[in-house]
């Protein structure tokens, strides 16, 4: 397969009657095997333990969608062998078919493609475009990494030979066993992407996905055993951070972790790794995106609509649950209040309720944990600043919070610097564009952000200045798309890893040089 005809997977026209009628089918087949009991794979074999979880409906926290295993230092221990006599033949297994693994796994996607949305529709509570959305970036990281893999395996030219005296090689090969922590708010899209890079790049995996959307996990695991991966390569050993991540994370036969969430587990995992453990023969490597406080700064002299679609879209797409989303606007005191008073209008126009009705484009937060701590958010932005729209919520169902703005902000309040994690905006007003850039970079994290801009010289000025992982000029700050916007930030975002982009599966190896004398 060719490296340039990478292309990234169409997302779905939901405007067309007969495509709603499909995913209706798919989220009646789904509920077709709702309480399901769902096992651990370790070396594919199916393991039931006396720990079980529920994954409910963050829609209807009364619906169970599975009861999933849950492993144990046991059953970790044992994974972890599974993982090491896996690597030993797994990491000379040729690229080219390690890639046509997840080539394979891109194509069963595909087939099931709105199944696989439908279920983190009911188990994550994705409206439909982003559910299919997550999806779609499933199958694109499977598809980008792969011809990655292919194009990393023909590296023969980056070192030189001297003629006569001696012929050099470079070469990359795997690290070992990686620890592979996912979250939940793009259960199928990050856990693919960071599941399917390690194991293309040779490597083989102890899999670890987030609490509450381990349903969606099981079935990837499904999926890539029928795509041919072998026994033992991802191991699915869901369970509590506390015990099962811990102890993967300090394990001494543990050569990298992989992990996306929270800035503190973040930054406990990266120092627990740091520790050398006895019998430990190397330092673990580190791969951490852990979100943002992002923000979008919007110049005089724009188009005041423009600008409050792109906020507005950027704050509440999947209930402001996405690390790149935009919970600060920085608007020049010019254009203040026009776009005060759009964004007030276009967040009033979001319909709120169970996601799985087309109509509803904004649905639930994750659990009660975040329903509370998003709450508390609220009323500290009610003594902080003025509430424009939202600030009720209910959970007597399903855990749903309303779309909430706060504005006349200091840039310096806990609204402003705080990652709530949530739909809640906060908005402040600044004098002048350079005064703007000082209060987009004022915060600890640097993960996306945009500019709203017709002035040239202010878009250079962010080029240089504005410090985040990911950019964006005149448009919205989230939707980076594989192969196209790599995506990770700086600061206390993370390690900059720059998910989707050209050197990512480089974190994965190590290289090699091989010099013989002629």
């Amino acid at each position: 397969m060719a490296i340039y005809d990478y292309r990234t997977e169409e997302l779905t026209n939901f405007t067309d009657l007969k495509v709603q009628k499909l995913y209706q089918e798919a989220l009646s087949k789904v509920r077709g095997y709702l309480g399901k009991k769902y096992p651990l794979i370790i070396n594919g074999e199916r393991i039931f333990t006396d720990r079980l979880v529920k994954s409910l409906n963050p829609a209807n926290h009364k619906e169970v969608i599975g009861e999933i295993s849950q492993a144990g230092l046991k059953e970790a221990e044992l994974a972890m062998e599974s993982a090491l006599q896996a690597f030993e033949y797994w990491k000379k297994v040729d690229p080219k078919v390690r890639a046509d693994v997840l080539f394979k796994a891109a194509n069963i996607m595909k087939r099931r493609k709105h199944e696989l949305s439908a279920l983190m529709t009911l188990e994550a509570g994705k409206p439909w475009a982003e559910a299919d959305a997550d999806t779609a970036e499933a199958i694109d990281f499977l598809e980008y990494y792969g011809r990655q893999m292919l194009k990393l395996d023909r590296i023969d030219d980056v070192v030189l030979s001297r003629r006569d005296l001696e012929r050099n090689e470079y070469r990359y090969i795997p690290l070992g066993v990686g620890a592979v922590i996912a979250p939940w708010n793009f259960p199928l899209a990050i856990l693919t992407g960071m599941t399917s890079a390690a194991i293309v790049s040779g490597n083989t995996v102890l899999l670890k996905p987030a609490s509450t959307t381990q349903v969606i996990a099981f079935k990837l695991l499904e999926i890539l055993e029928e795509a041919g991966m072998p026994k033992g390569v991802v191991n699915f050993i869901p369970g509590r951070g506390s015990e099962t991540g811990d102890f993967i994370v300090k394990h001494p036969k543990t050569r990298f972790i992989s992990f996306t969430g929270s800035k503190q587990v973040g930054q406990d995992i990266y120092e627990n790794a740091a520790k050398v453990q006895k019998g430990q023969i190397w330092l673990k490597r580190v791969i951490a995106e852990m979100g943002g406080k992002d923000a979008i700064l919007v110049d005089e002299g724009i188009d005041c609509e423009m600008a409050a679609d792109a906020i507005v879209k950027s704050a509440f797409g999947f209930s402001g649950q996405k690390c790149s989303a935009c919970s600060r606007a920085i608007i020049h005191e010019k254009v203040y209040d026009k776009i005060v008073e759009i964004i007030k209008t276009k967040t009033e126009e979001i319909k709120v309720g169970n996601p799985e009705y087309y109509q509803n484009n904004m649905g639930p937060v994750n659990d009660i944990l975040a329903f509370n701590k998003i709450n508390e958010y609220i009323e500290i932005g009610k003594k902080e600043g003025k509430l424009l729209t939202g600030g009720t919520s209910s959970n007597e169902v399903g855990y749903f919070i309303n779309p909430t703005v706060f504005i006349d902000l200091d840039p310096n309040s806990r609204i402003m610097q705080e990652e709530i994690f949530g739909p809640v905006l906060g908005v402040t007003k600044v004098k002048s564009f350079k005064e703007g850039l000082d209060v987009v970079n004022n915060t600890e994290y640097g993960l996306t952000g945009a500019v709203i801009s017709n002035n040239r010289l202010h878009l250079e000025m962010a080029r240089e200045d504005f410090h985040v992982g990911n950019l964006y000029f005149n448009r919205k700050c989230t939707g980076a798309i594989v192969g196209y916007q790599p995506f990770g930030g700086f600061n206390m975002s993370g390690t900059d890893s720059k998910a989707g982009g050209p050197d990512y599966l480089i974190l994965h190896m190590q290289g090699k040089t091989i010099s013989e004398a002629l």
